[in-house]
């Protein structure tokens, strides 16, 4: 189980490949059609489809026209509305994808609102949207995430979860910390057709081939860029996967992510949302809580942070015994 503290922070780094795969990028992944039939063969018939794209590079204000322009092309029954009955705002943004909330005044008098997910540029070439797609209609069928509504030319709309983001001092609440478990134990059990070979050793060389070849024009970040040992990386990857192979891990359809941008919370209900499974795939159980446990370092990377090992027994506690769960009335 990876528990250890990383001395190095890896966000930079992280940033600095996603900027240089724009760099060796040919070709457009992701074609909006295509997934809408699959996820119409694979998930419902109601999900629609648009070739519509949005430069995720402009400002809000400027942004909200093709929004709105894409809303109505997603969905007839709003291409009749003004563009005032349209609100607009940000929920969230991450380094792979936007998050925007939009808001529709509907002929009858009611409000609904969307939540549109756009992709950052040239994530698809190291995050595999098919397999979301497919892993999008299982989970949500057992409780997880929101409800796939249709899919465009760089994003998706999904229903709108009526809840507030988490932030890294939430995460390690005692009582938050025990329902992330529990949830995260009901998650584990949720059973996704394919393959239940671990995919993070593909995921972990894709990233390695394309690192290890890139070149900056910025001088400051090739410098940056060249402090990083690829070939003892390349060399401690392979040795971790040779001792992991020994273990006989658990294996189960992990959430990869679960960071506290990706879990919301509805106070009033006390309910807690995973959200944003584009790096869902089958792992190691312990990779899942240990990826968990690094998270709690934030973005500044401040390890000083990470989980005490009370708080990880606690952790445990409530992952592996869910039934002995004390009842969860209160969130602070």
């Amino acid at each position: 189980m990876l528990l250890y503290k990383p001395e190095t922070p890896r966000k930079s780094r992280f940033e600095i490949l996603i900027e240089g795969t724009k760099m060796v990028a040919e070709r457009k992944i992701w074609d909006a059609m295509e997934v809408a039939q699959e996820a119409r063969d694979c998930c419902s018939s109601d999900i629609h489809s648009s070739q519509l794209t949005v430069d995720t590079s402009l400002s809000l204000s400027d942004m909200s026209p093709r929004l709105i322009e894409l809303c109505k092309d997603l969905f007839k029954k709003w291409s009749r509305l003004e563009d005032s009955c349209f609100t607009i705002e940000t929920v969230s943004g991450g380094i792979t994808n936007l998050l925007l909330k939009v808001s529709v005044k509907e002929e009858n008098g009611n409000e609904v609102s969307v939540t549109v997910r756009l992709y950052s540029p040239n994530t698809d070439y190291f995050i595999n949207r098919e397999r979301e797609l497919q892993a999008i209609k299982y989970l949500s069928a057992a409780g997880f995430g929101a409800k796939l509504l249709g899919v465009f030319g760089n994003g998706m709309v999904q229903s709108f979860i009526n809840a507030r983001t988490l932030t890294p001092a939430d995460v390690r609440k005692p009582k938050l910390a025990a329902e992330i478990a529990k949830q995260l134990r009901k998650f584990h059990a949720v059973e996704i057709p394919g393959s239940k070979e671990p995919q993070l050793w593909n995921d972990i060389f894709k990233f390695y081939e394309n690192a290890s070849i890139l070149r900056f024009d910025d001088i400051e970040k090739q410098r940056k860029f060249e402090t990083i040992l690829f070939k003892e990386v390349y060399d401690e990857v392979v040795e971790i996967k040779e001792l992991t192979g020994r273990l006989n891990a658990p294996m189960v359809f992990s959430h990869n992510d679960l960071l506290s941008g990706n879990l919301m919370l509805n106070e009033d209900e006390g309910k807690l949302y995973f959200i944003d499974f584009e790096y869902g795939s089958y792992s190691y159980r312990g990779f899942d809580i240990g990826n968990h446990f690094n998270e709690y370092a934030g973005y500044d990377c401040d390890y000083s942070l990470y989980p005490s090992k009370d708080e990880q027994y606690h952790f445990f506690r409530h992952y592996l015994r869910p039934d002995k769960l004390d009842e969860f009335l209160s969130w602070t």
